[in-house]
């Protein structure tokens, strides 16, 4: 059931039209024990990346973390991952994530939003992430969204960025002159915004071993690469009881389900009501009337349940 949820919370994010929070979605992923969920809609015709974009392993603060040496640390940026096709000093293709393997082609959108000419001839890859400022509500499915439109004209109105993080083939020895190289070309880089990186939602650091020879000697599984990781902070939960449910109607006439508390605080706020966003989430987290939940405040404002305790 958790798992079915989590590709369809997959699914609607990838369309631009998400179900759930970024936090909701987090905590069911990992609940779901998976390592990894793409989406790719049969119904375009996908177009396969020059090389795999591989999702990273997750690895929660207070656990245990390899032990890389001469590691890099960056931000890990929260928006929607893409790759960028160069080649004969131009862009030739721009695609979504997609399953990792293949992606929609934005070519068209993005291409007034990046350099547009290069000094190399030689086909590469680089890829990152497109974000918008946490200035703007649900950041992140505001900047996946916008890779969705098919209006060139209300794209160019949208506020997002691209924020390169990495680059194949490698140009250099290590991922530090890399990203220094792909920062020659014109790009913002993940090391190149330090300054401007709390303008932009996180969702953890990324941490990766420096030597390209290194990381690459340290080969990948099916879904990430051993030498790098994403570190993560979990939200503060606190349990507490969940004493009913009510069904209210939003501003567009949804209809959504909010759960009823006992009374608790989350940090300096006393919650008595969390959103359940839909009746799905309440299945998959298998809720009860008495039951004792976890709580957090997503983005330390809007009060959510992400799990039954017991």
């Amino acid at each position: 059931m958790i798992l079915d949820l989590v590709r369809k919370a997959s699914e609607e994010y990838y369309k631009g039209s998400p179900i759930m929070s970024d936090e909701m979605y987090d905590h069911l992923f990992n609940l779901a024990n998976i390592e990894d969920v793409g989406y790719s809609d049969i119904s375009e015709k996908r177009f396969p990346h020059l090389y795999p974009m591989f999702s990273l392993q997750k690895v929660w603060e207070g656990e245990d973390t390899p032990d890389f040496p001469c590691a890099v640390v960056t931000p890990k940026f929260d928006g929607a991952a893409i790759s960028i096709l160069i080649a004969d000093g131009k862009v030739q293709k721009v695609l979504t994530r997609g399953d990792g393997k293949e992606g929609l082609d934005i070519t068209r959108l993005m291409s007034k939003k990046l350099p547009t000419s290069f000094p190399v001839t030689a086909p590469m890859q680089i890829t990152g992430e497109v974000v918008s400022p946490k200035t703007i509500p649900n950041a992140r499915n505001y900047a996946a969204g916008a890779l969705n439109l098919k209006s060139v004209d209300e794209f160019m109105t949208r506020d997002v960025r691209f924020i390169a993080y990495g680059i194949n083939v490698y140009p250099t020895e290590t991922y530090e002159s890399d990203l220094d190289f792909i920062e020659s070309l014109g790009f913002d880089t993940v090391t190149s915004i330090a300054d401007q990186a709390e303008d932009y939602p996180q969702d953890g650091l990324v941490i990766r071993v420096n030597s390209n020879q290194k990381f690459d000697n340290l080969g990948f599984t099916s879904h990430h690469p051993r030498g790098a990781y994403a570190l993560k902070k979990r939200e503060p939960g606190v349990v507490t009881t969940l004493l009913g449910v009510e069904w209210q109607v939003g501003k567009s006439g949804a209809v959504s389900p909010v759960a009823i508390l006992e009374p608790v605080m989350i940090e300096d706020a006393l919650v008595s009501r969390a959103s359940l966003h839909n009746k799905a989430i309440i299945e998959a987290l298998n809720l009860e009337i008495g039951c004792y939940v976890e709580v957090i405040r997503a983005g330390k404002i809007i009060p959510q349940i992400v799990q039954r305790i017991g």
